[in-house]
């Protein structure tokens, strides 16, 4: 028996996959940096091992399965090769392990982990499921009928995907390190279209996805006139959102969910779409009103007198969205944003996008630059950032008591890099 080695095991993605195969009763270990990730409790708890990273990991009776973020420089994809074992890039054994299901790519720049999520939830209350997603989550079920899983457009992973469905959130310029232009994005998101073998829940706001030619039916959701299915009537209260659903002009039936804001209820109705076309009656779908969530979306928890929000916004668009649910739900508090950008590439690009989506809070403070090993910071500093919004101010590790001032506040601390570790210090001194 084969023992699934993954190099990389800490990543999102590999984190889940790593659960999934051991789920299914394979043997499974994997080797990483010796930094501690969130990802790291899931592996721990079912007892998959966690090895340094060394070449003598590799021997012959493994199959190594590559995260996507190192070369095949590294010492134990090199080992791999020499040896000659069976060996996967994460997207490409990913493809091949969903086809022995009813398999469900969500995708989108925007929106796809919280969605993954939702989705999973759902049809695992009612169907046999497994599910991949983006936040270290996974889970393998011997009998699954479906398999729910995220799919990143990033550098075109997800073309090594051929799912029966595929749910569509939006489409938007981002990793300008690989994207050469929104036109680039929307040719790839045209590439996964065409390889969709049964049918596409897009989203019929969004103007890009409106362009997507599919041999396959496309069904659009949104909140405009002319989605097949349209939310209508949203109230929002101390609970969460209600809203009614339309599905080609007529009343099917009304819809609750715990979160807010407009992003949210969308979210919901590409799962409520997906469910319908899958012919899972509406009593059933209405689970979405019992999900708890996903690690690192709009995670909060009371902390003395503030709450205390982690979120991997680390897109204008995205922080614009976490701003807004937080509005929503805490309308008469103060909204403090602490932002580290991720990468010299993305920061560069966005500079005065990312001013505008802060300026929704009502102070803001930034952090340095989270940059990546293969970019160069060239003159860009996260004072560019600052010089751009009016109260604002520059956060250091060291200094973060200064947060303290900011009595009954809501504090978002965003970011895809280590933001974590300033949300800790803050809450060790405090």
């Amino acid at each position: 028996m084969t023992t699934y080695h993954f190099v990389g095991i800490k990543g999102t993605g590999m984190s889940a996959l790593a659960q999934i195969l051991h789920d299914a009763g394979e043997q499974v270990q994997g080797s990483d940096v010796d930094k501690r990730f969130f990802t790291q409790e899931s592996l721990e708890n079912k007892g998959i091992t966690i090895l340094p990273f060394t070449k003598d990991n590799i021997t012959s009776d493994v199959t190594v399965i590559a995260g996507n973020a190192f070369g095949d420089d590294h010492e134990e994809i090199r080992a791999a090769m020499e040896l000659g074992v069976p060996f996967y890039r994460y997207h490409d054994f990913l493809g091949e392990w969903a086809k022995q299901y009813t398999s469900i790519a969500v995708t989108g720049a925007h929106g796809k982990t919280s969605t993954t999520g939702l989705l999973s939830h759902v049809l695992s209350a009612v169907r046999p499921t497994s599910f991949l997603i983006g936040d270290g989550t996974g889970k393998g079920h011997e009998d699954g009928q479906y398999f729910v899983f995220e799919a990143c457009e990033y550098r075109r992973h997800f073309l090594a995907y051929e799912p029966d469905y595929a749910i569509m959130t939006n489409i938007d310029f981002d990793h300008p390190d690989y994207f050469t232009s929104i036109e680039d994005v929307i040719n790839a998101f045209q590439q996964m279209a065409s390889q969709v073998q049964k049918g596409i829940i897009a989203c019929g706001d969004d103007e890009y996805l409106q362009q997507i030619q599919a041999k396959v039916p496309v069904v659009y959701y949104g909140f405009n006139e002319g989605n097949d299915f349209q939310a209508q009537n949203v109230v929002e209260d101390e609970n969460g959102t209600t809203f009614e659903v339309f599905v080609r002009n007529t009343y099917h039936d009304q819809f609750f969910i715990p979160t807010y804001g407009n992003h949210n209820v969308l979210n919901a109705l590409s799962v409520i779409a997906l469910c319908h076309y899958e012919q899972i009656p509406s009593e059933e779908i209405k689970h979405i009103g019992t999900f708890k969530g996903v690690k690192r979306r709009f995670t909060e928890k009371q902390f003395n007198d503030q709450v205390i929000i982690d979120d991997y916004a680390h897109h204008p668009r995205e922080i614009e969205a976490t701003i807004e649910s937080a509005r929503k739900k805490y309308p008469n508090k103060e909204i403090v944003a602490i932002f580290q950008p991720h990468t010299f590439t993305r920061t560069r690009m966005f500079l005065q996008e990312f001013a505008d989506s802060l300026k929704e809070a009502n102070v803001v403070y930034l952090c340095d630059i989270f940059g990546s090993a293969r970019e160069e910071s060239g003159k860009l500093s996260i004072q560019d950032l600052q010089n751009k919004i009016d109260d604002s101010f520059l956060l250091d590790v060291e200094e973060t008591n200064v947060l303290r001032r900011h009595e009954n506040s809501v504090l978002i601390f965003m970011g895809a890099g280590d933001i974590q570790k300033f949300q800790e210090a803050y809450e060790a001194i405090s």
